[in-house]
């Protein structure tokens, strides 16, 4: 396992993915830092939590010294209750967070995206999060992760049902997804979350999709 040094911050670390990177990143020689809304019950002791109000956190907010933001923050619009309120949660928190772990001295960044991500998209989600990647390159981070699943496989705490039934018939379509649609195939939260903990680049900006995430430098050994 590849041992990392200074501190990381998980912005997003209640929800699918986030929840089981902290424990990803807590194996290593590191401090982590889990942002959060609200509590957080057994955490790894090397992992403190910083409850803040994410709202105040865009007016006037800052963040700990730093090495590497997470960033795993995502909602659906059902839950968000309307577009504008989806995109705050999904672009405005997001690229805040971003600024302030670079002011804070963070030089690297893994962004937690979709599969057809695209700021000229027509559908609303798709367009967001191509939006959201566009306005992080911006920033001078010297390393730029951006990790792109398709459909998550795992329990969420709240009930998704399109996404539960997608869950259920993920098995069959996986099977019809070959060539340049391997990209499209479900993956387990659990297995982007390895990956976001161990991969490792020498600079740039590095997109990654479900083969990415089933390589060598992120299969458990």
């Amino acid at each position: 396992m590849t041992k990392m040094s200074g501190t990381s911050l998980v912005i997003g670390s209640t929800g699918l993915i986030g929840k089981k990177l902290i424990f990803e990143l807590a194996k290593k020689d590191s401090e982590v830092i889990a942002i959060a809304r609200r509590s957080i019950s057994n955490l790894p002791e090397n992992v403190s939590l910083l409850e803040i109000n994410f709202d105040d956190f865009l007016e006037n907010g800052s963040l700990p010294s730093c090495d590497h933001i997470y960033i795993c923050l995502g909602t659906t619009i059902k839950k968000a209750g309307s577009q504008s309120e989806f995109k705050k949660v999904d672009f405005d928190y997001c690229v805040s967070f971003a600024k302030k772990a670079r002011e804070a001295g963070a030089t690297k960044i893994s962004l937690v995206s979709s599969v057809g991500a695209n700021p000229f998209a027509k559908n609303f989600y798709l367009k967001t999060k191509g939006e959201v990647e566009e306005e992080i390159k911006k920033i001078d981070f010297q390393y730029i992760n951006i990790f792109r699943p398709s459909l998550l496989l795992g329990r969420r705490e709240e009930n998704r049902f399109l996404e539960k039934i997608g869950q259920k018939l993920s098995s069959f379509i996986n099977l019809f997804l070959i060539g340049s649609l391997r990209k499209y195939k479900s993956i387990k939260s659990s297995s982007v979350a390895y990956c976001l903990a161990n991969y490792q680049q020498s600079g740039g900006i590095k997109y990654l999709y479900f083969d990415d995430f089933n390589n060598n430098f992120c299969v458990r050994k």
